[in-house]
């Protein structure tokens, strides 16, 4: 057996990169999506064991919405690409270049077995450009087919070294074998199969047996003339230990799936669905098709289902002609193969085999797949075609006339393979090149014209998107997905009426709920959302919520297990202020899926809502334990921890709140909670520096603007306050707070009575009633030594709070005052007595009882700033943003976020707080009546 060099290794791969190298350019697209962007399995917060319990799309394997294909292995290397690269595409085409390569190589040293070393050259050159592997190669989720045929290819030469050249059995290369096809498998399901090529090789090429001699042996052993031969009871006994090896594999396998082959509906799969003989004529003739594909791979569509391919009704269809002839020839071939013993025979038998034996799995013929034609599947199978034409170039190329046109055909035909695989690789670039160039194809799929819109969607051209989504509908009148899909873009376009009619439509396609039935069984469980995408769409009108809820309430009495509308349910309930049912509703959501980090992190909002903050932290806790990345679990535990005023709380809600920048950089609420811990632990350094950077992301950020000017204004930075306030009331000139602490320090550290009083008087033209802002007011007269005026002021005040003590002795002091006056003959007018700087008194602070004081931070208790709501509101993820679906046909991205107020009891810090304000503010009076007094 000739070995392969390096030089035909470096061929192989130059070619390769040469015909792919422009793959390195193309995104995730089609089933990538599912399979990497949206598969938390990638994340290195998953634990690895998630690997080997979900499918390989990520979902449980027991649940019944899991395509049960179960690849670990093939999940792992995506894990491996996402921990160099994340989700940069680049990475993951080049790995799946380099794998193709290492394919190409192994399948030159498979063909070295049964061809010479031209021909085996050529097969492995065409194997590397054919157009058919741009699927496998360019679509990233094709790595399932690469990695599978590496393990399968070197499971196959393991075993061909089971025999010495005694002839006796090696059990190391068998073992080995085993090993390797274990792994084969757990890469993708086909895998198995390499142990019948495995048999044929041992049975038909090393044992040399054809098919009469076998027939012969047995009917000479059935008859009693004479046992088996020693060569046949050591092919027996390694095949034996082969299958029986290949049946422990299955029966895991079976358990893995629990006994349960996946749902797939009439728009997968058509034909499964069809009767006797619909069924069984379009199977076999979908055989041809996918040999057709090998043979001339011009028209490639990336998505055969739906109607791409119309039925075969009859006997009388033309289409059975092709069946036929496919049948006759594979017929001829065996004959050939299975009848001599030499080489030609040999070659043609193992062929056969590659080609058949891995393509069962998806033939449709044992078992309905989720496909009618899937060219990644033809990966193996085009292995055994290439070994065909290679053979069949080196019968041609040995006769003497026909050497020259022989070997021009082949270039040819690699030269067309590689250019077409090249200009075949920009349709792969993205999502709307694909689709598109699908449809250039085949205009029957409505699913094509679906992903098209999806395609445009995704750009926001919704327009358009709607167009495509229509076209669907005309197409396949009877897909749900269509409507629900214009549904959705109605819905994107502000058109409510058209959308709820199109998800009318839609829901009034399902099937029918039959008694004693299983509903799932009978209909995709995407497809379900309609009843979750019409009640997200109606609940927005606040008089149809009871509607709303109702048809949440069927979707669960259809599909008992269905979470999504527990979920959504409970955010209906959470809007009705109905908690206790939203709590159940989460919780028997977490029954079905308790490792879902958003289900706790929802929970935890409704125990916020039901004031029971530490069942929440607990909850928010458990999801941070699943995903410590959890950015809104991070923000709101982080919150809740730093409302609760208990300090040994600070630390962990300041890491949190550190975790979360690094996740959200640009969100300024992240940056403004840091700084508001930081004032609590009066860390003034860090608290600005905090500060500013939320106000650098965010220019006006209120909330921040307010409390940086209130750290300077008590760390006696007046003079840094005032620009802040500016800034501040320039973008909320209606900021109350901020004006009363502007015209404080006007007023006590600037001296300037006229600015001061444009603040409060500021204050007083929106808010006539504000009684701090009159009462400083007061103060201000008082200040120009307008007594008069100031004791019409104060007189206003005590109208507008009768019971105010203190504005009632004020008044009583400005009286006394002006009696005096009166009495030594002194004028009261702020014109006829000069003020001196120690008269001047400071405008209060706080009301007794009332009003925020100056001293007050703002962004605390309900007006809290949060992530997502502006500057001083807590959001609430939604379960619709955390957990809706995918899937190119799965209804719509469910409704956003809901805004709400955090609520909470008083701390017995905030107690303390609001003593020590006002004791503060008893000082300020007291000031204020020496003043007053003449003191």
């Amino acid at each position: 057996m000739a070995v392969v060099s390096w030089k035909e290794i470096l061929l192989l791969t130059g070619l390769v990169v040469g015909c792919y190298w422009n793959s390195l350019s193309c995104g995730f697209v089609f089933d990538d999506v599912s399979a990497i962007l949206d598969n938390k399995d990638l994340r290195p917060s998953t634990p690895i064991r998630n690997l080997f319990l979900n499918d390989f799309w990520g979902t449980p394997m027991a649940e019944e919405r899991s395509h049960k294909s179960y690849r670990p292995l093939t999940v792992l290397t995506f894990r491996l690409n996402y921990l160099f690269s994340e989700l940069s595409a680049a990475s993951y085409h080049l790995l799946n270049v380099i794998l193709h390569a290492v394919v190409c190589v192994l399948f030159l040293r498979v063909c070295r077995l049964f061809l010479d070393r031209t021909s085996s050259l050529v097969a492995a050159l065409l194997f590397a450009v054919h157009p058919i592997h741009t699927e496998a190669v360019t679509g990233v989720v094709g790595r399932a087919e690469l990695l599978s045929s590496i393990f399968l290819l070197a499971a196959f030469l393991a075993y061909t070294k089971s025999t010495s050249t005694d002839q006796s059995i090696v059990w190391a290369p068998i073992a080995l074998t085993v090993v390797l096809v274990a792994v084969a498998t757990l890469c993708k399901e086909q895998g198995i199969t390499v142990v019948g090529i495995c048999c044929v090789y041992e049975v038909f090429v090393a044992q040399g047996f054809t098919l009469p001699m076998l027939l012969d042996t047995l009917r000479q052993v059935m008859q009693g003339k004479e046992g088996f031969p020693y060569a046949v009871l050591q092919t027996l006994l390694k095949l034996i230990v082969l299958v029986i090896s290949t049946l422990l594999l299955v029966i895991i396998r079976v358990q893995v799936i629990q006994s349960q082959l996946p749902v797939f509906t009439r728009f997968d799969n058509p034909a499964a669905v069809s009767p006797t003989p619909t069924r069984q004529l379009t199977f076999n003739y979908l055989l041809p098709v996918n040999a057709w594909l090998l043979l001339n791979p011009s028209e490639l569509c990336c998505d055969w289902t739906m109607g791409t391919i119309p039925l075969v009704e009859s006997l009388i269809d033309l289409r059975n002609l092709a069946t036929l002839v496919f049948y006759v020839f594979l017929g001829l071939l065996a004959h050939h193969s299975l009848r001599y013993r030499h080489s030609s025979a040999k070659t043609v038998i193992m062929a056969l085999s590659l080609i058949v034996l891995p393509f069962i799995p998806a033939s449709n013929l044992f078992f309905p797949v989720g496909f009618v034609v899937a060219e990644r599947v033809l990966y193996v199978p085009s292995m055994g075609f290439c070994v065909l034409v290679a053979h069949g170039f080196k019968l041609v190329s040995h006769k003497g006339n026909l050497k020259k046109i022989s070997w021009l055909m082949i270039g040819v035909l690699l030269t067309t393979h590689a250019v077409k695989t090249f200009n075949r690789n920009w349709d792969w670039e993205s999502e709307y090149t694909l689709f598109t160039s699908a449809l250039k194809v085949n205009k029957n799929n409505a699913k094509l014209w679906n992903n098209v819109g999806h395609a445009l969607e995704n750009q926001s051209n919704y327009a358009k998107a709607l167009q495509y989504f229509l076209q669907a509908t005309h197409v396949q009148p009877d897909d749900i997905g269509a409507h629900m899909n214009v549904g959705r873009t109605y819905k994107n376009l502000n058109r409510s009426k058209e959308a709820e009619d199109a998800y009318l439509v839609a829901k009034s396609l399902m099937p029918q709920v039959i008694p004693g039935k299983k509903y799932a069984t009978r209909v995709a469980p995407n497809h379900l959302n309609v009843y979750i995408n019409l009640a997200n769409l109606i609940r927005a009108n606040d008089s149809r919520l009871e509607e709303a809820d109702q048809l949440y309430r069927q979707a669960i009495s259809m599909r008992p297990d269905f979470k999504q509308a527990y979920i959504s349910r409970g955010e209906l309930l959470l809007k009705m202020n109905k908690l206790t049912e939203a709590r159940d509703a989460y919780l028997r959501a977490l029954e079905l899926d308790r490792t879902n980090a958003d289900l706790w992190y929802n929970l935890a909002i409704v125990n916020i809502e039901m004031k029971d903050p530490s069942e929440a932290l607990k909850n928010f806790n458990h999801a941070l334990e699943l995903n410590p990345r959890h950015k809104l679990a991070l923000f709101n535990s982080a919150l809740l921890m730093q409302e609760s005023g208990e300090p040994k709380f600070w630390p962990e809600a300041n890491r949190r709140f550190l975790t979360y920048v690094e996740e959200e950089p640009d969100d300024a609420n992240g940056y403004f909670n840091l700084g508001m811990l930081a004032m609590d632990a009066n860390k003034n350094l860090a608290a600005e520096r905090w500060m500013r950077k939320a106000i650098s992301l965010q220019t006006g950020f209120r909330s921040a603007l307010f409390n940086l000017a209130l750290l300077y204004s008590q760390s006696k930075r007046e003079t840094d306050a005032l620009p802040v306030l500016d800034e501040l009331l320039h973008h909320h000139p209606e900021h109350i707070k901020g004006l009363i602490l502007k015209g404080d320090i006007l007023m006590n550290h600037m001296k300037d009575t006229r600015g001061a009083k444009a603040c409060f008087e500021q204050i007083l033209r929106m808010d006539p009633t504000n009684v701090q802002g009159k009462h400083n007011l007061c103060v201000v007269y008082f200040e120009e030594r307008d007594l008069p005026r100031a004791e019409r002021c104060l007189e206003e005040t005590l109208a507008l709070a009768p019971n105010e003590e203190y504005v009632r002795r004020h008044l009583s002091i400005v009286r006394s005052k002006m009696a005096a006056m009166s009495a030594a003959g002194q004028p009261f007018s702020a014109g006829e007595a000069a003020t001196t700087s120690a008269e001047v008194g400071k405008p209060q602070g706080v009301k007794e009882g009332g009003d925020v004081a100056v001293g007050e931070k703002e962004g605390r208790g309900p007006n809290a700033v949060a992530k997502g709501a502006g500057s001083e509101k807590n959001v609430r993820k939604s379960s619709a943003e955390s957990l809706g679906g995918g899937g190119e046909d799965q209804s719509e991205s469910l409704d956003s976020s809901q805004l709400g107020k955090r609520t909470k009891g008083k701390s017995t810090k905030e107690m303390k707080d609001i003593e020590e304000k006002r004791a503060a503010a008893l000082k300020r009076l007291e000031e204020i009546e020496r003043i007053l007094s003449g003191d």
